[in-house]
């Protein structure tokens, strides 16, 4: 009974310091106080000034726009890139599958510098352009490795059988492979989607001053101190990662074949 008791106090310990912060964030930002010192009651009044705070709301499309566009196009390449690993075997299969856990695991900081690095040898101007590819080089490996971790659970016999009814490669993939790893690319799509939204440290290389994202409109924000409208802007970026990588999970689940 004792170590029963005991484990369960140590992963309330372990929750409580990930959670609480997160929940004093929410808390705070329908405080009607200026100040997080002291409590006057609850409101929404931070949140109206995020609607009518034009460099906030210009800052969110500009996100908007990366993530969207970095998630379809890494979703596109690292599905096809999945789907190589799947069905062909070639010489270099394992470093490439290898090579993708190494981009997954580098920090950030080298991501973003090396990134830089490369934009700066081809002198490509930072903004937009380079953004979009930073992103794409941020999400690609985890779409692959998401998306063949559906796909090695199909049967090869699958798309065999569409092969001896006279489908050909590509029409094979469009009609029987696509539609069985539809979850798992859609999962994919709102992972990658999640990663673009909420990077800061490789988009803070990549980008220019010309064209500005929310991340890092909030980080030069915080920089002058905590105020209550980034309370509320943080807690709706939380609010939307967390809607997108449950759904994600729901997408992810097992389904028979």
């Amino acid at each position: 009974m004792g170590k029963i008791l005991l484990k369960r106090a140590v992963l309330f310990s372990v929750y409580a310091f990930l959670y609480i912060p997160i929940v004093v964030l929410v808390v705070l930002s329908f405080n009607q106080a200026k100040f997080s010192t002291r409590w006057d009651g609850f409101s929404l009044v931070w949140y109206a000034r995020l609607i009518n705070n034009s460099l906030l709301m210009e800052a969110a499309l500009n996100s908007v726009l990366v993530a969207v566009s970095s998630s379809t196009i890494a979703t596109l390449l690292g599905g096809l890139g999945a789907f190589s690993l799947y069905r062909y075997q070639f010489t270099a299969k394992r470093a490439y599958y290898g090579a993708l856990y190494v981009l997954m695991i580098s920090p950030d900081v080298v991501m973003g510098i090396s990134l830089l690095a490369l934009f700066s040898a081809l002198r490509m101007p930072l903004g937009f352009g380079t953004l979009l590819l930073a992103h794409i080089t941020l999400s690609l490996p985890f779409v692959t490795v998401v998306v063949y971790s559906r796909l090695s659970g199909f049967s090869p016999n699958v798309i065999e059988a569409a092969r001896d009814l006279g489908a050909s490669e590509s029409r094979a993939l469009r009609l029987v492979v696509l539609p069985l790893a539809a979850p798992a690319v859609l999962a994919a799509w709102l992972l990658s989607f999640t990663l673009s939204l909420d990077d800061v440290i490789i988009s803070f290389f990549v980008t220019g001053p010309a064209f500005e994202i929310l991340p890092l409109r909030i980080y030069s924000m915080v920089r002058l101190g905590v105020k209550p409208d980034v309370n509320a802007l943080c807690t709706v970026m939380f609010t939307l990662s967390l809607a997108l990588v449950f759904i994600s999970q729901l997408l992810l689940k097992e389904e028979r074949i």
